[in-house]
């Protein structure tokens, strides 16, 4: 997945959440450094654990962070 999509869907739930990127940061108890730079697309690789404690933060699953769609059966 392109950094920048992951990015980009991180705040989109962020903005529909209406977080800041400090409240969200510090609800998935990473650094605000680490979130901005990943929605800023400038972390090419963010460690699985910090994608699924962001995930966890927005009440998402990871499929939907990463912009998956689900197959409706």
């Amino acid at each position: 997945m392109s950094r920048t999509i992951l990015g980009k869907q991180i705040k989109s739930l962020r903005v529909k959440l209406n977080l800041s990127q400090d409240k969200l940061a510090r609800k998935a108890d990473i650094p605000f450094s680490t979130l901005v730079k990943i929605e800023s697309g400038y972390t090419p690789n963010p460690s699985i654990d910090t994608v699924m404690r962001i995930a966890d933060a927005l009440g998402v699953g990871l499929d939907e962070l990463m912009g998956r769609k689900q197959n409706k059966k």
